[in-house]
């Protein structure tokens, strides 16, 4: 998952309190308008909610299936239609791999 993709979750979860805006130049949360935080420590308890948000996702790790094997022409094969199964079935792996990994998790190699 791109940072981005993961922060959007987060503030679904969480939502901006009101002053409190997203600075990519700094990688965190900054105060935009004092006036409208509810209390000075506001944008301290936000930072840490995202830190911690993202520290529980970097400990999420997949395990996908095993790639198959690639498989031996059977001895009466009149197409390769068994290889087309072989190839969709990597492809659906990486497919699924791609998904995780947008999804901001790892997947254990």
């Amino acid at each position: 998952m791109s940072n981005d993709k993961m922060r959007e979750e987060f503030e679904v979860k969480f939502p901006l309190p009101a002053g409190v805006a997203w600075k990519d130049s700094i990688g965190m949360y900054e105060v935009v308008d004092i006036w409208k935080l509810d209390k000075p420590a506001t944008i301290g308890m936000y930072n840490w909610l995202w830190e911690g948000w993202q520290a529980s996702r970097a400990l999420i790790v997949i395990e996908l299936p095993p790639s198959p094997e690639v498989p031996e022409d059977p001895e009466d094969a009149i197409d390769d239609s068994h290889m087309d199964a072989y190839h969709s079935a990597v492809q659906m792996r990486k497919d699924c791999s791609k998904a995780i990994k947008a999804a901001g998790l790892k997947v254990k190699p």
